[in-house]
């Protein structure tokens, strides 16, 4: 074992193609039954080894679906020396086959890693003389940088499964203050021996943001969209915290990294306080158009409307949930409305029935606030339910000069991301789209009806 680790976890010891096979398939075999293992006790079902070796993470949760969520948390965290020890042999492997070193980084690629490591199980290591000097190991630049960008990635995962599976939280401090500790330690890692250009750290960290990003897309953690949304959040700080760290490696080089450690192992305590004190705050979006018919007509359409034809707005084609048709059970208070959206459905029980003038309701259950954009058929990512709430809703129809209608629609939510300032702009963008979508069909629909009563009046 003193052999192994060195072997498996270092960056010194070369590897050829026979090492990196024995190495790559004994440790695929531990790992399977290690996994396997684990589903069983928790679950008494064996899975064989197609289900963990299949590249498509969808097979994989729907074949684990009946596990406790803490054994998929469970299976990711044991995956990650497996992981580095992966990464860390492609690379020596790589180099000592006088291939291109970064070609590592397609072992993060599913799919594709499979023919990386079979590829550089059959290359021969490069032709050396005699005289020439040892077999070339991973230079300094390049090991200082790996070692940065695992560390940063490292405290991106644990953030994230601290403050969201953990604390149920997408506070400041998973969106401000960790890109800015990663780009701190990955830039203090990279320098704190040798001084480095400051565009090459600020590319390092920049590396590490979108490797994050791309490993919780890949554990199926979060969607496209909002990746896409945190990205420019998590950049800019993440370069802040480059500059940072590599101003504190220059002026403390020989100090050690333990004030970084302690300033790190803090950054849960910061998140769990924020969590313990933040109340989101309940506010009212509202939206109208005027209808040429008097409210007795637009009633009827207000409370139940007809199927909605196809969005036509980009944002609606990219899987935010939208209106598509609305029925009620009952009348008066007590009925309960159902609105269907594009990913489910809205029950709505009605608390006040002020025909033809208002009509209010909670809602009891809705679905998830949109079909996120990922590489899986199924995902289902925290922020989707929970984080966005529409808590109730109303309509309000006003009476206007010349047998017309101004009808108001609202809907009363709360929102729990951080910067509220920041997601607000986009929520209340979004929640004025769906009023809008809603509120025009109930308009054409009903001047339509007003149309064809006024032909057939005498």
């Amino acid at each position: 074992m003193s052999e192994l680790l060195p072997l498996w976890f270092g960056f010194v010891r070369p590897v050829d193609r026979r090492t990196y096979f024995l190495s790559g398939v004994g440790l695929m075999v531990f790992k399977y039954l290690l996994d396997a293992g684990l589903v069983y006790a928790a679950t008494g079902v064996f899975h064989g080894p197609h289900v963990f070796f299949n590249p498509l993470f969808s097979m994989r949760a729907d074949a684990l679906s009946p596990a406790p969520q803490w054994v998929l948390g469970a299976l990711v965290l044991f995956a990650l020396p497996f992981a580095w020890v992966g990464a860390s042999m492609s690379l020596r492997r790589a180099i000592d086959a006088g291939a291109f070193p970064w070609l590592a980084l397609a072992f993060f690629v599913p799919g594709l890693n499979y023919f990386l490591m079979i590829g550089l199980s059959l290359v021969p290591s490069e032709l050396r003389t005699p005289e020439a000097s040892p077999p070339p190991g991973v230079d300094h630049r390049l090991r200082s940088a790996f070692y940065g960008v695992a560390a940063a990635v490292g405290v991106a995962l644990l953030m994230t499964g601290f403050s969201v599976y953990g604390l149920k939280e997408y506070g400041s401090t998973l969106f401000f203050i960790s890109p800015v500790a990663m780009g701190v330690v990955a830039s203090y890692l990279h320098n704190r021996r040798f001084p480095r250009k400051i565009g090459e750290t600020v590319l390092l960290a920049m590396l590490s943001v979108l490797v994050a990003g791309g490993l919780l897309l890949l554990f199926a953690v979060e969607g496209v969209f909002c990746l896409a949304m945190a990205a420019p959040f998590a950049f800019f700080f993440a370069l802040l915290g480059a500059l940072l760290g590599r101003a504190l490696a220059l002026f403390t080089r020989g100090q050690g990294g333990g004030p970084l450690l302690t300033t790190l192992l803090a950054l849960p305590l910061v998140a769990a306080a924020e969590a313990s004190l933040r109340t989101p705050e309940i506010r009212e979006v509202t939206t109208a158009v005027e209808i040429d018919a008097p409210p007795e007509l637009v009633w009827p359409n207000v409370i139940a409307f007809s199927p909605l034809d196809p969005p036509a707005e980009w944002f609606f084609k990219m899987g935010i949930a939208y209106p598509t048709g609305a029925t009620i059970t009952g009348t008066g208070v007590g009925a309960i409305r159902r609105c269907d959206f594009s990913t489910g459905p809205f029950i709505e029980p009605i608390t006040v029935w002020d025909e033809p003038n208002r009509l209010a309701f909670d809602v009891a259950a809705m679905p998830p606030s949109m079909q996120e954009w990922s590489p899986y058929q199924q995902l289902n990512a925290p922020h989707l339910e929970g984080y966005l709430v529409s808590h109730r809703g109303e309509f309000r129809l006003i009476p206007l000069p010349g047998g017309r209608t101004r009808l108001e629609g609202s809907t009363f939510y709360s929102m729990d991301f951080a910067p509220e300032a920041y997601w607000r702009v986009w929520a209340e963008w979004l929640l004025h789209s769906i009023h809008q979508r809603v509120l025009n069909h109930i308009a054409a629909k009903t001047e339509v009806q007003a149309r064809a009563n006024s032909n057939n009046s005498p």
